[in-house]
């Protein structure tokens, strides 16, 4: 039985190759964008594209396939031009995972461009208010995902995706996606066993850990605290091996998915690297 680590993949020629390409690697689960992540208006998904994606996801035996929206999306952004395309892309995102059957998008909770966190977290708020009213056929789960803290943005503390959730009419509908690389240049250190408890019991006192439905396992190319957020493969960033081999282990999170995101090299062999130094950090 295949495990719950894998990465993102292509949808190069059609979303419905990216199972495929995720069993081809060795993936147990995968993350895919349903769209060319750097345009704001994606196609509308058919009916004959979902079921041949649902077909392929279920022939591929894959336990899971997550979506990232696009790195366009800013909802923490002012009343304006890139806050309406932000929802309008944002909606589109929900109503395809919605026909495909993904039940989770994971996404960045966005920058608040000077205007203040607190401002920003508001208006992240008051955007899923209305996208989860206007959306009601996505009933699944939005991540938001921890963010290294660069520039303006917001989701680099817990408390930060804490006060999202609580800020929403919609609570239930919120998990969390932790990124290794993110949060340890925001200055989560998960490193040493020590530091690794800390990190951890700290996640679970402020948002807890029923919401953490996703990880993204990537190394840092930056040390901690440095809140630059630049990925690194497994074992060869500031971060070395021993809090991914914590990680692996940590029976509590055996089945949430662990998803890649580092550098890709050609035919995607990097992946294949990768997810073995993952699984070769499991103790038998």
């Amino acid at each position: 039985m295949k495990d719950y680590t894998g990465a993102h993949m292509s949808i190069a020629g059609g979303i419905h190759l990216a199972p495929e390409r995720g069993v081809e690697v060795g993936c147990g689960v995968i993350q895919v964008f349903t769209q060319n992540s750097n345009q704001w208006r994606g196609k509308p998904v058919s009916d004959s594209n979902a079921s041949l994606f649902r077909e392929k996801w279920r022939e591929s035996g894959l336990h899971e396939i997550v979506s990232h929206d696009i790195y366009l999306v800013n909802l923490a952004s002012a009343p304006g031009e890139i806050r309406e395309k932000s929802l309008v892309a944002f909606r589109e995102e929900m109503e395809r995972c919605s026909r495909l059957g993904i039940n989770r998008i994971v996404m960045h909770p966005g920058a608040h461009l000077g205007d203040g966190e607190e401002v920003g977290i508001h208006r992240i708020c008051e955007a899923f208010d209305n996208l989860f009213e206007t959306v009601p056929e996505y009933n699944g789960k939005v991540l938001l995902e921890a963010t290294a803290g660069q520039g303006s943005n917001v989701g680099y503390r817990f408390e930060h995706l804490r006060a999202i959730i609580d800020g929403s009419a919609f609570p239930d509908r919120f998990a969390v996606c932790y990124d290794t690389c993110h949060t340890f240049a925001a200055g989560y250190d998960i490193t040493t066993p020590e530091s690794y408890k800390k990190t951890f019991d700290e996640f679970d006192r402020i948002i807890g850990l029923d919401r953490l439905l996703c990880f993204h396992v990537n190394d840092s190319k930056k040390g901690l605290n440095s809140r630059v957020d630049r990925h690194e493969h497994i074992g060869h960033g500031a971060m070395g091996l021993e809090g991914f081999r914590l990680l692996v282990n940590d029976l509590r999170f055996a089945k949430i998915p662990k998803i890649l995101e580092t550098p890709k090299g050609e035919n995607n062999d990097m992946d294949a690297i990768n997810l073995k130094t993952l699984r070769d950090l499991v103790k038998c």
